[in-house]
């Protein structure tokens, strides 16, 4: 018997109107970082905020009605609910699965936090299709989520250079059991927890609780907690791994490199965008690169995605690989094949 093939049926995206420019990172980082420099080597011309009432559940909550809306998904229909939003949300120890299940009326749902920093999303695209697969009672799968771990950011730590692009903004994808189109194939996740405690937040846990004299800090304490052993290391295993994992997940899609058409890839600094498109024998007409944008975590892959449709650069018979990175530290690829799946 032929296992069941699981499909997208459609995304939402959720974008804060406030904007973060170039020139006032610059001004954050007080000049040591100058304008060109964070758009030239960065790659960020600008990068979505988040306002007043843009929470992490509350984006997701808006990106998963954005998503209803373009796919015309009855939110009764949807059995699961697996959320990718971050642990910096409204309220510490409230699930924002059920939060967003809630304000959807998605009400036959039962929903699920999962976390894997800025590899989530394409990490639960893989639970949701496997869980597709395995599990007769779930017919349809919602992937949701919100992210502003920007708010943490201190400019001013020349260390955390790497995250100044950190932006806001949520994301959602629907997935359908026998959908017929967009199949999601192959995927392929590589951990190293030899990272794990290398970046994070440094006080607000149970090592380093926030006190009073420390809560001001506490407010811009996302850092490298161990930048030498960090960059080593990731300057030693990041590019191959992220290789093995494409190439991995097109071995299980029964492709190769050259059936990409489409690059979905999370926000890094320009050149190494550029390296990784020219390694892949790609074309700049073939991703796109998110320095209006910044890097919002998870949700990148979400947004590039929707934008590539919006854009006609993902069309009936591309080949799209998703590509993310996350602190902790993981590397992971989707394939996805659009279009009718016998196209």
């Amino acid at each position: 018997m032929n296992k069941p093939t699981v499909g997208i049926v459609g995304t939402g995206i959720y974008i804060p109107e406030g904007r973060m420019t170039a020139k006032e990172i610059s001004e954050r980082t007080g000049g040591v970082w100058s304008k060109a420099a964070v758009v030239e080597k960065l790659g960020i011309r600008s990068k979505s905020i988040p306002g007043d009432g843009d929470g992490t559940q509350e984006m997701g909550v808006k990106a998963a009605l954005d998503c209803l809306r373009n796919t015309g998904v009855d939110p009764f229909s949807i059995d699961v609910v697996l959320c990718v939003g971050e642990e910096w949300k409204e309220y510490p120890l409230t699930t924002s699965a059920l939060y967003i299940q809630d304000k959807i009326g998605a009400k036959n749902a039962w929903g699920i936090d999962v976390q894997n920093r800025c590899c989530t999303t394409v990490s639960a695209l893989k639970i949701a299709k496997d869980m597709l697969v395995a599990d007769d009672d779930i017919q349809t799968v919602m992937v949701v989520g919100g992210y502003r771990n920007g708010d943490f950011v201190d400019f001013t730590d020349k260390d955390m250079s790497m995250m100044y692009n950190l932006g806001a903004g949520g994301g959602a994808v629907i997935l359908k059991k026998n959908h017929g189109r967009n199949l999601l194939l192959g995927s392929h996740v590589i951990g190293d927890g030899s990272l794990a405690r290398t970046a994070g937040v440094a006080i607000g846990g149970i090592c380093n609780p926030i006190t009073k004299d420390n809560v001001e800090q506490a407010k811009k304490s996302l850092k490298l907690m161990d930048p030498v052993q960090m960059k080593n290391r990731l300057n030693e295993v990041s590019m191959p791994n992220w290789y093995r994992c494409i190439d991995e997940a097109l071995r299980k899609s029964d492709m190769k490199r050259s059936d990409i058409g489409y690059l979905d890839i999370l926000h890094i600094k320009k050149s190494g965008h550029q390296a990784m498109l020219q390694d892949l024998g790609l074309s700049d007409e073939q991703t796109i690169y998110l320095d209006e944008y910044g890097h919002i975590g998870q949700i990148d892959q979400i947004l590039s995605l929707h934008l590539a449709l919006q854009q006609g650069k993902v069309k009936d018979g591309t080949v799209v690989c998703m590509l993310a990175a996350g602190i902790g530290y993981v590397w992971a690829a989707n394939i996805v094949k659009w279009g009718p799946s016998d196209v």
